[in-house]
């Protein structure tokens, strides 16, 4: 029985590009070697794709791993081969190319903005590529803590109540809106950003 050739995408552009290297390397751990072939594929910090030994480096990269299980998860990353390029390649992200041809599905486990926003999932889609997790409009909404709300409101889930501000109110009269969240809530209170990603016009 052949293995099954998985795509382990991870990094990003995002400000937890270090939760998702952390992430990565679980699934990387947990995937069986005698079940899974896995092939490391990685977004560094400006955005730049990164194949073979270079994601490998990323993810294994020193001084990041804090824990016994880590330690163990990095042993677990060191002794994997890439199947689908050679060490040292940096490719754009043109990921239909000749080196990603051979996957049978792409795992993400990027987080953030330009991660698990349906941004990379609409590019997986585009690329013909199968992959794991929730689709584009479900990522975008699931992301989109003011939209998500409105889906559920709309159809009568429960949920805590909230208040959507534009930043252009609060940049232009921050103690009104203060005031109208103190009168509307009591302390503690939680902000919960939307990514900057989604809030054209915000």
């Amino acid at each position: 029985m052949s293995k099954l050739r998985v795509g382990v995408l991870f990094g990003g552009r995002s400000g937890e590009h270090e939760v998702s290297l952390r992430s990565a390397r679980s699934v990387v751990a947990a995937l069986e070697p005698d079940r899974y072939e896995v092939a490391l594929l990685a977004i560094d910090k400006q955005g730049r794709w990164l194949l073979g030994q270079n994601a490998a480096q990323l993810l294994a990269a020193p001084g990041s791993w804090t824990t016994q299980e880590e330690t163990e998860q990095r042993s677990a990353v060191s002794g994997q081969r890439s199947a689908v390029a050679q060490p040292g390649v940096v490719v754009k992200p043109e990921i239909r190319g000749e080196s990603l041809a051979g996957l049978d599905v792409i795992f993400p486990v990027l987080h953030g903005p330009l991660g698990e926003d349906g941004t990379v999932q609409g590019l997986l889609e585009l690329a013909d590529l199968p992959y794991v997790g929730c689709g584009v409009a479900a990522s975008a909404v699931g992301m989109d803590k003011a939209t998500c709300k409105a889906v559920f409101a709309a159809h009568g889930l429960p949920q805590v109540p909230y208040v959507a501000l534009k930043r252009s109110r609060w940049e232009t009269a921050p103690e009104a809106v203060l005031d109208a969240i103190e009168a509307q809530f009591s302390y503690p209170v939680f902000v919960k950003p939307r990514p900057r990603a989604t809030t054209a016009g915000w």
